[in-house]
């Protein structure tokens, strides 16, 4: 078939166009179509992990090579980019909810209702979905004529774990913490569901009543974190500076920032292996490596144990199992680490604006030789 020939999808009902369908995405042969094909394989659960959520779009133009970059935040160009407001041309079925970056500007961000709108973002050169942790809401209108917006974007309901393993650690390192930070969670309140990254991290997610807005959630994070890196501190780290973590886990608390997002379940990374965030049993946790889970095998996997998020990303269904927490001790242990410790607020990334609160915004050894 010639690289230009197009097809029509039928996913459930609703006709994809996908143009180029036998154009390789990755080196190892892997077309454009069995990436579409991979979606609909794992389709009720990447559309589980992405329903009603604001989702950046990481596009690869040219398919991933061993090499390529991402287009990095202060502009620096690279070969894949993230696209953070609705593509121009967008089927009228693409919805999309206004957000609010950290700047003060706004976007209308692609939020997905259906598995179509997935497949779509493929068509786009999408390989890696990256949702926030909260969901839209009813929408509203400013009275003085300015955006629409939905209530649930502000409001979180998801606390979001990131252990990040550092130069001389990689993936069972994050596992061997895993159940420690679990346990942690569990003590307040907390239940967590793992998945890998599809990189050399791991990703545990807690469904939270959406109560809080993003400041509060982020304090709540680096709460937990602290209290993991007191129990285990020759192994995790909590060190926003790369300098001072060492070879431990860092735990990336920043994550549960406004505008900061891991890849979605079920995802595929830009790398060599093709591989693709995976969730897990914790009985897992420790027994498997990233590289098991890729375009080609996690059909099979999902075909057998099917979304093993279900319940997690569904609020009403956690509510009915007792598995939607609160953040009311992790807010107790962030008061705490002040008043006892004299831990406050942590720095933030390097695009926001200064926030109340804030340490110094510069690396320890620059700031000696000030």
């Amino acid at each position: 078939m010639p690289a230009s020939d197009a097809l029509q999808l039928d996913v459930r009902g609703r006709q994809v166009r996908l143009s180029s369908p036998t154009r390789e995405v990755f080196a190892s042969g892997i077309t454009k179509l069995e990436v579409a094909e991979y979606v609909i394989a794992v389709g009720d659960g990447i559309l589980g992990a992405l329903a009603e959520r604001p989702t950046a779009l990481e596009r690869w133009p040219g398919g991933f090579r061993e090499g390529m970059a991402l287009t990095t935040r202060t502009g620096v160009q690279g070969d894949g980019f993230y696209s953070k407001r609705v593509p121009k041309g967008a089927p009228a079925w693409v919805e999309s909810v206004r957000i609010a970056f950290p700047s003060g500007r706004w976007a209308d961000e692609v939020c997905p209702t259906e598995l179509a709108v997935v497949v779509w973002a493929v068509q786009q050169n999408t390989l890696t979905f990256h949702p926030w942790p909260v969901r839209r809401g009813e929408e509203t209108v400013d009275g003085a004529g300015g955006p629409v917006t939905r209530g649930g974007v502000d409001r979180p309901d998801q606390l979001r774990v990131d252990l990040d393993p550092q130069p001389g650690t990689d993936y069972s390192d994050a596992a061997a913490i895993a159940p420690l930070v679990r346990e942690v969670a569990a003590e307040a309140g907390l239940t967590l569901f793992p998945k890998t990254s599809g990189g050399r991290g791991l990703h545990l997610f807690a469904p939270i009543r959406a109560e809080w807005e993003f400041i509060p959630a982020r304090r709540a994070t680096i709460a937990l974190a602290r209290e993991i890196e007191r129990r285990a501190p020759g192994a995790v780290t909590t060190k926003w500076w790369k300098e001072e973590r060492g070879e431990k886990v860092f735990i990336d608390y920043n994550q549960m920032a406004r505008d900061r997002t891991i890849a979605s379940a079920y995802s595929i990374r830009a790398n060599a292996r093709a591989t693709v965030s995976a969730p897990l049993r914790w009985e897992e946790v420790a027994e498997v490596t990233p590289d098991d889970f890729t375009v080609r095998t996690m059909p099979a996997r999902f075909a057998e144990v099917g979304d093993l998020f279900a319940g997690a990303n569904t609020s009403a269904a956690g509510i009915a199992d007792g598995t939607v927490g609160g953040l009311e001790t992790l807010l107790e242990w962030a008061d705490r680490d002040e008043r006892d410790h004299g831990l406050g607020e942590a720095p933030y990334p390097p695009e926001y604006p200064k926030m109340p609160g804030e340490p110094l915004r510069v690396q320890p050894s620059r700031a000696k030789k000030d």
